[in-house]
């Protein structure tokens, strides 16, 4: 397997440090549109893995197919990773097609909200743009595995695990996010991509009910406080949109699916006063400057104004819980109700990573499925979510092989 990562950020310097101790692969080049930076990921991982000859750094213009699809041809890549934004997605995803590689990403294409009723209607969904193509892919032998994260990804393998070993009918499948996270010498600094973060939290939370099918509500809607494991207790959670509810219902059977993330009161006035402002656009506006006037977009200068993510762990304490909350019926015909969870230390991950735990959570996991299709545990053709495979290998490799437990709380039953 030779394996082409678009973007060295936080999750693909995270991912290459994780499979620098995995030997399943023969090539990664890190591909970057700063190449110092891809540069610098390499030498941090053969710092800790001296004389490891299988990391390149390349630069690579993820925008642009015809970018992506020479650097895959180039190293003659057999699998395209994609760790960007996911304003970039279509151009990854086709560059990888037209190099004949399979394809991997953790965020799926863009929605745009429904013109009229943006709070009830879905307008252009989440990946429908990746499943428009599903039949090409398939047709072509091609596997294009979207939403491979944490969330999406070890969520969805947790409820394909729900329905096939634990419950005989599930009411909801409701994905659940939250931590007890902490940054010394800041008072708002984002563990995630803030670009990204603004586009899950404010564009209009999409909900699955098997009798209405997809719907979307207000942001910051219908909010809930869920216990969370792993020392990091009561936090509030919100409707935001995000892939699982648009993955899972494809695969799956639930009355309901769900996504609510635990951003607590002050991030959520944060998000909402950047909206209120116009600070969330893409478009850009003009401005003045030295030379006269530049086109900036108010989200990348958002984006700039903050630390990157990525250069946080050291001043990071606590840490993050991603886990899958499920209700219904046991295959002992009872009542249930389990929350399935991935819990990461912060402390933990820098010392044997030296990433930070919300990055290295969201890394680990396409690893898993790529050691999974290289061994051919999982195969498969077309655009398919995690939800399509089976869960089991892909929860034993993270527990037994990536030396990262997952748990199972059994929880009582609400009437």
């Amino acid at each position: 397997m030779r394996i082409l990562l678009i973007g060295s950020g936080g999750v693909g310097d995270a991912f290459a440090r994780i499979v620098a101790r995995r030997g399943f692969f023969d090539l990664l080049v890190v591909a970057d549109h700063d190449v110092d930076r891809a540069h610098r990921t390499v030498a941090a991982v053969q710092e800790r893995h001296p004389g490891d000859d299988r990391f390149v750094a390349a630069r690579v213009d993820a925008s642009d197919p015809a970018s992506v699809e020479a650097v895959a041809r180039e190293h003659g890549a057999t699998h395209v990773l994609n760790a960007v934004d996911p304003r970039f997605v279509m151009g990854v995803f086709a560059g990888a097609r037209a190099a004949g590689a399979d394809y991997l990403d953790m965020a799926m294409s863009l929605s745009t909200p429904h013109p009229e009723q943006p709070h009830a209607l879905t307008g252009v969904r989440l990946g429908d743009e990746q499943f428009a193509a599903a039949a090409a892919w398939e047709a072509e032998g091609r596997l294009a595995l979207v939403g491979i994260g944490v969330e999406p990804g070890l969520s969805d393998v947790f409820a394909r695990y729900a329905v096939d070993h634990l419950f005989s009918h599930v009411v909801e499948l409701g994905t659940r996010d939250g931590s007890n996270l902490t940054v010394d010498g800041y008072d708002f600094a984002p563990s995630f991509s803030i670009w990204t973060t603004i586009e899950e939290c404010l564009n209009p939370p999409v909900v699955w009910e098997k009798e209405r099918g997809w719907f979307t509500t207000p942001p910051f809607s219908e909010p809930e406080v869920f216990d969370f494991p792993g020392g990091i207790g009561p936090v509030e959670c919100v409707n935001v949109e995000h892939e699982e509810v648009l993955l899972i219902p494809r695969w799956l059977d639930a009355e309901r699916v769900t996504f609510k993330y635990g951003l607590g009161q002050e991030f959520v006035d944060v998000l909402r006063t950047l909206h209120t402002l116009g600070l969330d656009s893409t478009t850009p506006v003009s401005v003045p400057s030295a030379g006269g006037r530049v086109q900036v977009s108010p989200r990348d200068v958002v984006a700039a104004c903050l630390p990157d993510p990525a250069t946080l762990g050291d001043r990071m304490h606590g840490a993050t819980c991603a886990g899958l909350w499920v209700t219904g019926t046991g295959t002992d015909g009872a009542p249930r109700e389990v929350y399935l969870y991935h819990v990461v230390d912060n402390d933990w991950s820098m010392a044997e990573y030296g990433a930070q735990c919300v990055v290295w959570q969201t890394a680990v996991n396409p690893a898993v499925a790529l050691e999974l299709l290289a061994t051919g545990v999982w195969s498969g053709a077309g655009v398919l979510g995690p939800e399509a495979f089976d869960a089991v290998p892909f929860l034993d490799l993270l527990r037994d092989g990536y030396g990262s437990p997952w748990g199972i709380q059994e929880r009582t039953p609400t009437a």
